[in-house]
């Protein structure tokens, strides 16, 4: 079922004022239109695509697909990204990823359920892309998300740049969010070390999803010009020597959520014992007294400078793109 959102004049355009000391209007947003034609001149143009054609995100009980799905039960590797009150759950089944890379133009689109609903339906309750060039570090977010009681219609997801018929612009209009709605909701927040972030849910599907994760890392767009980040670290840290850390997210909560020191939400019993609980390394093989021995120092030094950046040893990095 498509939808189309009913907003005011202005924001139907996702223009957004304000108003300089002589009294001018100043525009400081983008059209949905305008920022993805932007962003395709800058990494790639991002075709029309099937949510069915992606990868289903498995979701499994004591590493087994349970015989049904019921909301707000427990999982071995539930989403981390919140669903809010209302959903099912962080263990709603058969949301799917795409990987609609060319080279060193990355995108990937990851097509969400919140709902439960049956493996082949094509509907979806929010639709997230990631665009990024790897060559200077240029990244775009799209953002769809439906209105309470509807839902996407993911077997024909329009072109955030527009396309060229009246009727595809309408829909591109009617289902993306206009970028400074995006930019509120804050996906730069978590992102803060590079575009693409792994946690055990998304591990599952890591073969689907383009990485660089030392790259060059900056948005595009008046609308994200605060999304700014630092990388953080400490000499021969092990920790960061496969993957940058920020200072925002990456280095606090989500080095927690790595290594089962902060609830995760569904989580079962397996995923809150270990090794499932140590999240990092990617694939760890370690027995917990060797996962100590190799990185607990490395976490311990982390937190410290994630508390204080500025602490004794910190190596604090502005993470920028390539320089013009």
């Amino acid at each position: 079922m498509r939808y189309l959102n009913l907003k005011l004049p202005l924001l139907l355009l996702g223009i957004a004022f304000s108003f300089t000391q002589s009294g001018t209007a100043k525009a400081e947003s983008q059209d949905i239109i305008e920022y993805g034609k932007m962003c395709a001149a800058a990494i790639k143009s991002i075709p029309a695509f099937d949510c069915m054609e992606g990868t289903v995100i498995p979701i499994t009980v004591n590493g087994k697909i349970p015989d049904r799905y019921y909301p707000d039960m427990d999982c071995d590797r539930p989403s981390l990204l919140n669903f809010g009150k209302g959903t099912d759950g962080q263990c709603t089944p058969f949301s799917r990823i795409l990987n609609l890379s060319d080279g060193d133009r990355q995108v990937s689109a990851l097509c969400r359920r919140k709902f439960i609903r049956d493996e082949f339906s094509t509907e979806f309750d929010e639709i997230d892309i990631v665009a990024h060039n790897v060559s200077d570090g240029s990244t775009c977010w799209f953002q769809a998300t439906a209105p309470a009681g509807q839902t996407i219609d993911g077997s024909d997801v329009p072109s955030p740049d527009g396309e060229t018929d009246p009727l595809r612009i309408k829909l591109t209009r009617s289902i993306w969010n206009p970028p400074h709605e995006v930019a509120k909701d804050g996906c730069g927040n978590c992102h803060d070390n590079d575009p693409f972030m792994h946690s055990p849910y998304i591990g599952q599907v890591w073969d689907q999803v383009p990485t660089n994760p030392f790259g060059w890392y900056k948005h595009l767009g008046p609308d994200f010009k605060e999304w700014k980040h630092i990388s953080i670290t400490t000499r021969g840290n092990n920790c960061t020597s496969c993957h940058r850390l920020g200072t925002q997210f990456t280095g606090g909560q989500a080095t927690q959520e790595a290594i089962g020191i902060f609830p995760i939400i569904n989580a079962n019993k397996n995923a809150r014992s270990y090794p499932l609980n140590h999240s990092m390394p990617v694939g760890n093989p370690y027995s917990l007294e060797q996962w100590k021995t190799i990185y607990q120092h490395s976490v311990d030094r982390i937190m410290e400078c994630h508390e204080d950046n500025n602490a004794p040893g910190c190596i604090i990095t502005p993470i920028t793109g390539r320089p013009e």
